[in-house]
């Protein structure tokens, strides 16, 4: 049933689009840089109170004594060095250790009227000591101390936070609290780690979308006048997989999804640095100055270097803006939607219904939807107490035995799902749920199914459709019968159909630290924690439930049997058969 001619005219507007495409490829905005010498930044008074704040708080986990202790220092250096107001915000967030009362310290220096820049960073850590993770509490501590000096036109505000382990409760928090956008929110991570790992500036966000790209390259160019190193910078593949699935586990996250331009800078990049890891004055104070370049450089801005999180990414020094690759992915979306409509139409013109299939299709993915539902409602329980609203970085995640538990009551919730719930619901919508498919209708269903969920994905996020794209077009070829595709073939259509994310599934792991059962685990979390929205797990659900629907049509329809070739030697019209035209009674009388 389906047309192989109309299925490739359908990839003509996609053509266009790829024009439109390389027209629309532009050049990267110029960083903002500056001549004023950072050279008030101490890089020897950063390690000083680096070394004395570890030795007074080594114990430092999310709202315990510790960390309270710390944040009641930060708010009296910081109460000493800013020259203007001093908030000490209180409020109970989930963090690594379950929902705890947290501190979050604010200190603003007023200035000109006009967005202003925000420096940040999380004084919590996993670990014992963690002096890594201190320093980019001692560098705010000297930033403060600089810009008390009057050097800083702008308003400028230094926020410390905690959560930063896991869950970013403290600048979810900040970031609530923030009345106006700033021209540019400044993340310190790790500043004194003596193994750097790149990329330096850390842009990705927890939401569609990443950091500006003419903040990251000002954040970069005064690492690489600092350092004298190259900061690096993600590839726009990469870049493509995090705004398909945005997820981050740096505290810049947060503040993009709430619309505030940030960026992180760490030496040790996005992943947290270990909590023995040793530190080094010399990185101290190559990255303290880095970020009072950038802060001279903004200051000094004619105009808001910040904005929302774009959907452009850079592609070899240029940037593809993000709506030319919506363009681009809706009109691939095309050739299997016009094509499966048109084979839905020439069933129903033959008296048949695909439309029950394509709801039997669909119902593979209830118990998935009832699996997250239940991980919604475990996260209020006492039996998920770890369900932060953000990523936990490996070394904050702990799979124990509650875990566990609740990993085998959802299992339980699923298998009930699929064994039960779904055979009584087709039973109850009129469908055979044990019925061998028989027919097109099967695959035509199947295969349409799958390009709606794909759309509606792509309305959401282009970038989550452009990894479930070569679904819809592999699917849909896969299940129709008339292509005579052996059952092996077709499911290897279906698993070729999930690479793309699986791939994305193993570069997080692997940019996280994550093992496989933690990689699970930290997703199941983030399902129960709200950090991925509704609309987007039942989507997934239903694209999930469309490949295990889409590989039992394949496993139980009825091969046909190979079959001698029909005759296709044809005559003229009036051609009545082999011997008509010698062979007739009456000529062999002759």
């Amino acid at each position: 049933m389906l047309d192989p001619r109309l299925y490739r005219v359908a990839f003509v507007p996609a053509l266009l689009a790829l024009l439109v495409a390389a027209f629309s490829i532009g050049d990267r905005p110029r960083p903002v840089r500056t001549t004023l010498a950072p050279d008030t930044f101490l890089g020897a008074n950063a390690m000083t109170t680096l070394n004395e704040l570890a030795s007074r708080y080594p114990d430092r986990r999310p709202g315990s004594a510790g960390d309270d202790a710390l944040a009641s220092h930060v708010a009296g250096e910081l109460r000493r060095l800013v020259p203007g107001t001093i908030e000490v915000h209180r409020f109970r967030g989930r963090t690594i250790d379950g929902r705890r009362n947290l501190v979050n310290v604010v200190a603003t220096r007023p200035g000109r009227p006009g967005p202003g820049i925000v420096v940040v960073a999380h004084r919590d850590a996993a670990g014992t000591d963690a002096r890594a993770e201190l320093s980019g509490t001692a560098a705010l501590l000297e930033l403060a101390r600089v810009a008390g000096n009057g050097r800083l036109q702008r308003t400028i505000t230094f926020i410390s936070t905690t959560g930063g382990s896991g869950g970013f409760a403290g600048a979810r928090e900040a970031a609530r609290r923030m009345s106006g956008r700033a021209n540019a929110v400044i993340v310190l991570g790790d500043l004194a780690s003596s193994r750097p790992r790149r990329p330096f500036v850390v842009g990705f966000s927890d939401g569609v979308g990443q950091a500006p790209i003419q903040l990251q390259r000002t954040l970069q160019s005064a690492v690489r006048a600092e350092a004298h190193t190259d900061p690096g910078g993600p590839r726009a593949l990469t870049q493509a997989l995090r705004m398909a699935v945005p997820v981050t586990v740096g505290e810049q996250g947060p503040f993009l999804r709430a619309g505030q331009p940030a960026v992180l800078v760490s030496a040790s990049g996005e992943r947290p640095p270990p909590a023995g890891a040793a530190v080094r004055e010399e990185r101290v104070q190559a990255f303290g100055r880095a970020v009072l370049r950038a802060l001279y450089a903004l200051d000094n801005a004619p105009r808001a270097v910040g904005g929302s999180a774009t959907r452009s990414i850079v592609l070899r020094g240029k940037v593809l803006p993000g709506w030319v690759v919506a363009l681009v992915v809706g009109t691939l979306l095309l050739p299997p939607l016009v094509a499966g409509v048109d084979a839905l139409a020439r069933l129903r013109r033959r008296g048949e219904y695909a439309g029950p299939w394509m709801a039997w299709t669909l119902s593979a993915g209830l118990p998935l939807v009832l699996g997250c539902g239940v991980a919604l409602l475990l996260a209020v329980s006492t039996l998920v107490t770890v369900a932060p609203g953000a990523p936990i970085p490996a070394r904050g995640l702990e799979v124990g035995a509650r875990a566990i538990v609740a990993a085998v009551a959802l299992l339980v919730v699923v298998g009930l799902g699929w064994v039960v719930g779904r055979p009584a619901l087709l039973r109850a919508a009129g469908l055979r749920p044990r019925a061998v498919p028989e027919g097109p209708a099967p695959g035509i269903g199947a295969g349409l199914a799958v390009t709606l969920v794909v759309v509606a994905l792509w309305i959401v996020n282009p970038y989550a459709a452009a990894l479930a794209l070569p679904a819809a077009h592999l699917w849909l070829w896969a299940t129709a019968p008339e292509t005579g595709m052996r059952r092996v073939w077709a499911l290897a259509l279906i698993a070729a159909g999930l690479l793309p994310l699986v791939a994305v599934a193993l570069i997080d792991a692997r940019t996280f630290g994550y093992g496989p059962i933690e990689a699970v685990w930290s997703w199941v979390l983030l399902v129960a924690g709200g950090h991925v929205t509704v609309i987007s797990w039942v989507l997934w659900s239903l694209f999930w439930g469309c490949a295990i629907s889409a590989a039992i049509i394949v496993v139980r329809r009825v091969e046909a049997p190979d079959t001698p070739e029909d005759v296709t030697v044809r005559g003229p019209v009036s051609y009545a058969g082999p011997g008509s035209l010698g062979g007739t009674e009456s000529a062999l009388r002759r």
